[in-house]
């Protein structure tokens, strides 16, 4: 039987980086994947998604260019899009597969081995490994489990792929669709609505089932991004109930209800279920050895480790935040505390993301929302970037940054968004603020370069410490500077007051 000092099941972005945080500590590391190499960070998910993202985004803003010009919009077929996104993931299925392939043909202190075929375990320390060609058995001292999720099914509704999709099947259809309904309003449903209302060639509904879309996220952010689709010819159903959805003659109807006892019946070419996922944990035969399940059927843990002291869970099996970054960060984290002997629990205060919207939205740490939920006293800064130089110049002057700050002489960030161009570029050196606790001063003394979108976070911090180059006062649309203490918001520079 072979032996492993890790075993790790998931070939994905958690178990990758696992694998390859075992080898810088010189460990004989097995890697197991039933699928493809990479996963969802690859396939149907994080790569090629973001990859249509840019092509609908450079498509959309041709347009913009263009149409006020008078002139007839630019139109891209699906074959050459599909093209785009599938040279994405093979460029990326080559950089993993090659730098597997070196690491196994080394000919001296081989610590990488790659295994193909469903796991499932025989013992605590045993994994079963079946394959077409077989079946083995090997041992592992440790064990991580990285099987990552899949999209999720509504109940009593067929899922085929073709007509009734979810982000499995919606990047592998034959051509643009006339019509999308999309179910579901969060993050991913948003950022495939943006992706083919801005290519243009799609009617596209989006049901929701609050009051706004996003509702995880602050309302600015929330209208805006809403504002940009309906502009965009995106039809949402707010307050909507899916109470029926079939396919009838070939294409999908659904049936909507009402707060007000309202129905509504629509036929649409596709439908894109975008409701979640759920783990990938069936198969592994946990209930054998002990590994326990939450109520949400995602593998328990705390801090990475499950109640077996040598067995891990990483990535969307466990639960965290469901991003590539976040998986590989628990993973490195887990091999960390195996191999290394570090104390430190991880701290996730200061994860930075990405909503690939219209426009894009970064954000790290806690929202304003957040921060009223649980009756954190604050002081929050907003700048319009039709404010800052590099928009202006760019002409893309539609967005914002908002900072929250602690309300106290510290000002201590606990939170950062920002809604615009190159808005992900502008999130990280807030994300290391948070991480070592730094006051917003370090900040406000930096030289950052002109003209930059980051200009507008130093103008932020400025307005808080009362020496900002424009004044709230002034600029009372484009600037906002206030605190927010028991549902009392109070404007810091008039301090007018009023009731949240």
């Amino acid at each position: 039987m072979d032996t492993f000092d890790l075993i790790i099941i998931g070939g994905g972005p958690s178990g990758y980086a696992a694998a390859m945080r075992g080898i810088d500590y010189g460990k004989r590391v097995c890697l197991i994947e039933r699928d493809k190499i990479g996963g969802a960070g690859v396939y149907d998910g994080a790569l090629s998604s973001k990859t249509l993202w840019e092509v609908a985004n450079r498509v959309a803003s041709i347009n913009d260019a263009i149409v006020q010009e008078g002139r007839d919009p630019y139109e891209i077929s699906w074959e050459s899009v599909q093209k785009t996104v599938n040279e994405a993931k093979l460029e990326r299925k080559l950089q993993y597969s090659m730098h597997l392939k070196l690491l196994q043909d080394t000919t001296t202190n081989q610590l990488l081995w790659v295994e193909r075929g469903q796991a499932s375990f025989v013992s605590a320390h045993e994994v079963k490994i079946v394959h077409e060609g077989g079946e083995k058995i090997i041992w592992g001292e440790h064990i991580i489990l990285a099987t990552g999720s899949r999209p999720r099914h509504l109940p009593h509704y067929e899922i085929d792929e073709r007509s009734i999709l979810t982000s499995d099947g919606i990047e592998h259809i034959e051509d643009y669709p006339e019509s999308l309904v999309i179910v579901g309003a969060g993050v991913i449903g948003c950022e495939y609505a943006t992706i083919f209302a801005n290519l243009g060639k799609t009617k596209v509904y989006l049901i929701d089932r609050q009051s706004r879309i996003l509702p995880g996220e602050d309302e600015d952010i929330s209208v805006l991004v809403a504002k940009n689709l309906e502009s965009r010819g995106v039809t949402i159903h707010h307050n909507a109930t899916l109470e029926r959805m079939e396919v009838v003659d070939g294409e999908v109807e659904y049936e909507l209800s009402y707060p007000d006892t309202t129905r509504q019946t629509i036929r649409v070419k596709k439908a894109l279920l975008s409701i979640g996922r759920v783990p990938n944990v069936e198969g592994l035969n946990l209930e054998a050895i002990g590994v326990t399940l939450t109520d949400r059927g995602l593998i328990e843990v705390d801090d990475t480790q499950t109640k077996i002291p040598h067995i891990y869970a990483v990535g969307d099996v466990s639960g965290g935040i469901s991003l590539v970054n976040m998986g590989e960060i628990e993973a490195r984290h887990a091999v960390e505390k195996i191999f290394g002997n570090i104390q430190n629990r991880l701290n996730i205060d200061n994860v930075c993301t990405i909503m690939f919207l219209q426009p894009e939205v970064a954000l790290v740490g806690m929202n304003e929302q957040q921060c009223v939920e649980k009756n954190i006293p604050i002081k929050v800064v907003k700048i319009d970037f039709s404010l800052i130089a590099r928009a202006i110049a760019m002409r893309k002057t539609q967005g914002f940054f908002k900072i929250i700050v602690t309300n106290d002489e510290e000002m201590r960030i606990l939170g950062m968004r920002a809604c615009g161009e190159h808005a992900s570029t502008a999130i990280q050196g807030v994300g290391l603020l948070i991480k070592m606790n730094q006051p917003i001063e370090v900040l406000s003394e930096l030289i950052h370069p002109h003209p930059s979108i980051v200009e507008g976070i130093q103008e932020c911090v400025r307005m808080l410490l009362n020496k900002s180059i424009f004044k709230s006062n002034v600029f009372r649309d484009k600037l906002a500077c206030y605190s927010l203490v028991d549902g009392v918001k109070t404007n810091l520079e008039t301090g007018i007051q009023c009731v949240i």
